[in-house]
């Protein structure tokens, strides 16, 4: 497992880090978790070297923080870092245009999380806090900055970060200029490589962590969904991959894997593709078998891209716009 440092944070953090949507369960997200294999495959990330585990309060409604208490209580020296998310008081993911900073992260909301989620995991301070949506033009309101720096003052976070709105990268530029952002969870893979145009940089230049998500864009860069793909009732990504969105990522998936190179994955081209970029902290797919651990911490080798390839790869950018099904 190879290392990166967090932006100006200075945490020397996996490269390959693990995202708990799916492992963590609970109504609105994936299915297929399960909570007997769930601890084996957090144990094995750790023993090959992971020591980032993003989660949120709603993974699971505190399901997934309670397995990373464990965690942390089986491996109190192995540096372990983890991040959680406090959900919209409203539950809108992405907000809607109406909504104000009050409506979705009042400071009683906020406090009442970091309490829960820190009950959770077991700890006396979150590592990283993050909001799990965003809007910048929320930014001048002063509430979310004064109870997002008590918080900090208080000890009970160390860093504070947002997780951006599905292909909106962009949308969190005010937000970091207020020097109170130390991290930008944001999308970022083969298909969406916005966040290079503008975020990735303003990260390099005032020292703010990337945390990349969604690699494999939520199963679309995996080469294993076809025409006739359907998911099971409750899986959210049923609505992903309704009749506007099946299509058109299988038809892009199949000009993709002319890409990829002999003894290659796909999913391996994926992560190598987000590793290129020296912005990226650290990148979390999510893992609910063994098998996936091994086979996406084994891609931190130091091996990069041929130049050639990661220039071809940059033909298969597919810039989006959020839609009501890509929530």
């Amino acid at each position: 497992m190879r290392y990166r440092t967090m932006g100006r944070l200075g945490w020397q953090v996996s490269e390959m880090g693990y995202g708990m949507w799916g492992i963590g369960g609970g109504p609105g997200g994936f299915t297929g978790w399960d909570y007997d294999v769930a601890p084996r495959c957090l144990d094995l990330a750790v023993e090959l070297g992971c020591t980032f585990f993003d989660t949120a309060w709603v993974y699971g409604r505190g399901v997934s923080e309670q397995l990373l208490g464990r965690l942390l209580r089986d491996y109190p020296d192995h540096g372990l870092k983890i991040a959680t998310k406090v959900p919209p008081k409203n539950r809108e993911w992405p907000p809607r245009p109406s909504d104000t900073l009050d409506d979705v992260f009042p400071a009683d909301h906020v406090r009442e999380y970091v309490h829960l989620s820190l009950e959770n995991l077991g700890v006396d301070r979150i590592d990283l806090l993050q909001f799990h949506v965003w809007e910048d033009r929320w930014t001048p309101d002063e509430s979310w900055q004064r109870v997002v720096a008590e918080l900090k003052a208080e000890g009970l976070i160390e860093a504070f970060g947002l997780s951006v709105n599905r292909w909106e990268p962009a949308n969190c530029l005010r937000a970091i200029d207020t020097g109170l952002v130390d991290v930008v969870q944001v999308i970022y893979n083969i298909f969406d490589q916005a966040p290079e145009d503008e975020l990735f940089e303003r990260a390099l230049r005032d020292g703010v962590g990337i945390i990349a998500r969604v690699p494999f864009d939520e199963g679309g860069l995996t080469g294993r969904l076809t025409a006739d793909t359907v998911f099971p009732e409750g899986d959210w990504r049923a609505t992903y991959f309704g009749l506007e969105n099946l299509g058109p990522t299988v038809d892009r998936a199949e000009r993709l894997a002319k890409t990829v190179p002999d003894g290659m994955t796909m999913p391996e081209l994926a992560l190598r593709f987000i590793l290129h970029h020296p912005a990226v902290s650290t990148v979390i797919p999510g893992m609910r078998r063994p098998e996936h651990v091994r086979a996406n911490l084994a891609v931190s080798d130091g091996t990069p891209l041929d130049p050639r390839l990661l220039q071809e790869l940059r033909a298969h950018r597919w810039d989006r716009e959020p839609a009501w099904w890509s929530m």
